[in-house]
């Protein structure tokens, strides 16, 4: 009976379209508030209070008011989403894009020019 079992389930999959995707040639889109990488939505809205940097809890984001910098460190990130929800000006959201492969340790810097 197992055989019938093993055979039905081989002849479905013959004609199915295949269920893994070649990465990274083709990518899934990623689903309502998945998990991704912290980013800065609008940097006009950021006033550089330095809160996010306060409420991460492995000191991944760095805000310098003196050079009106803001970096974050993707290595450091643990994706939490803590400076997201503390944000008060709602400048910071979470990408689910998986970034491109990459060989070199990069920190994203941005540069806010606050009028």
């Amino acid at each position: 009976m197992a055989i019938f079992k093993l055979g039905t389930m081989t002849l479905k999959s013959v004609f199915k379209k295949p269920e893994t995707l070649k990465y990274p040639y083709e990518t899934k889109e990623p689903y309502e508030k998945q998990k991704g990488f912290v980013k800065q939505i609008d940097d006009t809205k950021c006033n550089l209070c330095g809160i996010c940097s306060k409420k991460c809890p492995c000191g991944a984001i760095n805000v310098d008011r003196d050079a009106k910098v803001w970096e974050i460190n993707h290595f450091k990130c643990i994706q939490c989403q803590y400076c997201i929800m503390s944000c008060p000006k709602k400048s910071l959201e979470m990408d689910g894009h998986k970034p491109e492969i990459s060989t070199e340790k990069k920190i994203e810097k941005i540069e806010i020019n606050n009028g």
